[in-house]
């Protein structure tokens, strides 16, 4: 998240469209990054709702009190730092309108090249809005809970509660990695599993739960511990593989591979590892997932990892594993299967 981004949140603040709130008020966040600067003129309590547990993490440390989920308890204020995608956004509006009290404000902010500006536009077209502004090439808008609010949250709701599963058999919502379909390198790698895996299993990187499902579907494969930053896309994993594997062993882990140590120490670990935070690739991501498999596999332990042909990962595989081997090469993905 950019400071810019912060400073469009609150530039109708500054601007003198509503006052500070005061230390008796009470303010509900969404979409902070773990580097969120609040001002010094903005006294109210702060919560914050944030289920990327880097992030979620971050913000814990710095002292606030961060939830994975919005809190049973109404608020003065909401605000929304909105990211790219449209449906992540209107779910954030929504259970804004339904966190803060009859009357109360919300402010949402995003960058015009993630589409903030049509976002404004459809919100408008929907809910009287109190005003909007543009700054550091972004947007804000307000409005206040109301009787029309209170309907488009339920509609919102309603909606995303409803939206087709994937590949008719999968669960997963906007905001989620690939939530619309299966991607290119899950499906490769897991096309190209060997099929005579066994033994405790861990998925790195789980988001919903696709190559969890296809680990379920080994016959020797004993248990399935999923591996996830994203509380919500794990959430969807778990209810994917109490629907499509119930009979399989499964355990669910909200956690930032590339910062916490994993505890168990697996058989096999599949993963198809994050290479980009927002907009930016970040080769290093994915190199610190790839040491922390390491670290979880038992001696002649095996590593099934999918990812962009083009990202130096092959080097730091062949230096931390006994063998190191590309299984396939195929729509500018490269499957890579290595040996503890």
């Amino acid at each position: 998240m950019s400071l810019p981004l912060v400073n469009t949140l609150f530039h109708p603040f500054y601007a003198g469209e509503f006052e500070y709130p005061g230390a008796e008020k009470t303010c509900l966040v969404f979409g902070a990054h773990r580097d969120f600067q609040k001002p010094a003129e903005f006294n109210a309590k702060w919560t914050f709702v944030q289920s990327f547990k880097p992030d979620f993490a971050g913000l814990e440390k710095r002292g606030f009190d961060v939830r994975d989920s919005a809190p049973d308890e109404t608020f003065d204020v909401a605000l929304i730092l909105a990211g790219k995608h449209r449906g992540q956004n209107e779910r954030w509006l929504a259970q804004a309108v339904q966190h803060v009290k009859p009357d109360g404000l919300i402010v949402l902010a995003g960058g015009k090249t993630e589409g903030a500006a049509s976002l404004r536009k459809r919100i408008e077209s929907e809910l009287p809005l109190g005003g909007h502004l543009s700054k550091n090439h972004g947007v804000v808008f307000w409005l206040k809970r109301s009787a029309e609010a209170d309907a488009f949250a339920q509609a919102v709701i309603a909606q995303q509660q409803s939206l087709p599963l994937i590949d008719a058999r999968f669960e997963a919502a906007p905001g989620m990695f690939s939530y619309e379909r299966i991607d290119i390198g899950s499906r490769l790698l897991a096309d190209n599993l060997p099929k005579q895996l066994h033994g405790v299993a861990a998925d790195f990187c789980a988001g919903w739960g696709y190559l969890s499902v296809a680990l379920a579907q080994q016959e020797a494969v004993a248990r399935v511990d999923m591996f996830e930053a994203d509380r919500l896309a794990l959430e969807a994993a778990e209810r994917n593989m109490q629907r499509l594997a119930p009979a399989m062993e499964i355990s669910a882990h909200w956690c930032d591979l590339t910062s916490e140590k994993v505890e168990r120490i697996y058989d096999l670990i599949v993963m198809n590892p994050p290479f980009h935070e927002g907009r930016a690739a970040d080769p290093l991501l994915g190199q610190s997932v790839i040491r922390t498999a390491a670290a979880a596999l038992k001696p002649r332990g095996r590593l099934f990892m999918v990812a962009n042909k083009g990202l130096p990962y092959e080097p730091l595989l062949k230096s931390m594993f006994a063998s190191c081997d590309t299984l396939i090469e195929d729509k500018g993905y490269r499957v890579y299967a290595a040996v503890r």
